[in-house]
């Protein structure tokens, strides 16, 4: 009897092939869950990213603006090169317009934002140029008392726009 007991011991220390299965199902159906999730992350990530971008076109806007009262129609009035001359691995032309940086997504970019606009409009207080050009992306609103100038384009889902953004 105690030959048996043994036998039955040994036979139930591993795992079976259905417990294998199961497990390895659970695994890809998790995996199925994670993976739209984490897309969604990266796209926010590469727009977070290229905005240091737009800092080389703020610097004309703002001392357009203190010394006239004016913002730039382009980029050439700016003193920037043309738009397709301002590049990264993420963005494929950078354009000036009417005071307004538009980031056109190219290059490396996720195919989900490439070939779309983010804005970033500057927002003034009319009658006063010492106070500081405050700087709005995409979709989101001026702060009190400042008015926004420009056209919005940002035509990026609000999924993929980093939270100043929206």
């Amino acid at each position: 009897m105690l030959k048996n007991e043994a036998y039955f011991q040994a036979k139930v220390q591993g795992f079976s092939a259905i417990e294998m299965m199961v497990v390895v199902a659970i695994i890809a159906i998790l995996a199925m869950i994670a993976i739209p999730s984490s897309m969604g992350r990266i796209v926010k990530e590469q727009v977070q990213a290229a905005l240091p971008l737009a800092d080389i076109a703020k610097e004309p806007v703002v001392a357009t603006w203190k010394m006239s009262k004016k913002l730039p129609a382009d980029n050439k009035e700016a003193g920037l090169p043309a738009p397709e001359l301002i590049v990264s691995n993420l963005i494929s032309a950078v354009e000036l317009q009417d005071g307004v940086i538009h980031m056109t997504f190219g290059n490396k970019a996720h195919p989900k934002i490439k070939g779309k606009i983010l804005s970033i409009r500057p927002a003034v207080i009319e009658e006063s140029q010492i106070v500081p050009v405050a700087w709005v992306c995409g979709k989101a609103k001026a702060p009190d008392k400042m008015a926004l100038k420009g056209d919005n384009k940002t035509n990026i889902s609000d999924e993929y726009l980093p939270y100043l953004c929206k």
